[in-house]
């Protein structure tokens, strides 16, 4: 398999950034509140692609828990890069025409 190096300066813009990371790891319902957080986070969606295509398989990462992304992953084995996939994602949406 190969891995995807993306560039992770988005870490400082993580809303997270501000509390301890051991609440980044958390289990059963405390992951809860950490996923409330992630809800606010401006680098959401680059947190999660690289959680997803470097198979992080503890803590919450861009608002999904491990066990949510084994979910995922199981789901689209062919994606190869997360990161390219959202990204091609949110450039199709761009070009939707605007609803009135």
């Amino acid at each position: 398999m190969t891995r995807v190096t993306v560039n992770t300066g988005w870490v400082n813009q993580a809303a997270c950034g501000s509390i301890d990371p051991e609440a980044l790891f958390a289990e059963d319902l405390a992951q809860q509140t950490i996923k409330v957080l992630c809800t606010t986070c401006p680098v959401r969606i680059e947190c999660l692609a690289h959680a997803l295509d470097n198979r992080i398989d503890h803590g919450v990462w861009g608002g999904m828990t491990e066990r949510e992304r084994r979910m995922l992953l199981r789901r689209r084995p062919s994606v190869t890069s997360w990161h390219r996939e959202f990204h091609k994602a949110r450039t199709e949406r761009a070009r939707l025409p605007k609803a009135v």
